[in-house]
């Protein structure tokens, strides 16, 4: 398991989403109104709309372009949509914010 610094929790506002990179891939972050962190990748399934810019909801965001609803835990999109986005987990260290990959 590898940790890879990605950005501060301070930084980022609840509900407004935030893209940073991680290995040449644009990942968008979010801060629920829990203080929880979700990490998915910036890009809609149906027309690659930034995600980062969508409009959150609970626990799914909703695409800038055509509004697909997305599951910010499974990646899912919500029926009767299709598709599904990668999600990364995420930790919390002494207010870093950290993507977790094997």
């Amino acid at each position: 398991m590898t940790k890879t610094y990605i950005a501060d929790l301070a930084s980022l506002t609840p509900l407004i989403g935030r893209e940073v990179q991680f290995n040449d891939t644009a990942i968008a972050l979010f801060r629920l109104s829990d203080d929880s962190i979700k990490a998915i990748e910036n890009r809609c399934p149906h027309k690659n709309g930034p995600l980062s810019e969508g409009t959150v909801s609970g626990t799914h965001v909703f695409c800038p372009l055509h509004d697909y609803k997305i599951s910010l835990t499974t990646g899912e999109v919500a029926a009767p949509d299709e598709g599904c986005v990668q999600t990364y987990e995420t930790v919390v260290e002494n207010g870093q914010i950290f993507l977790v990959t094997e």
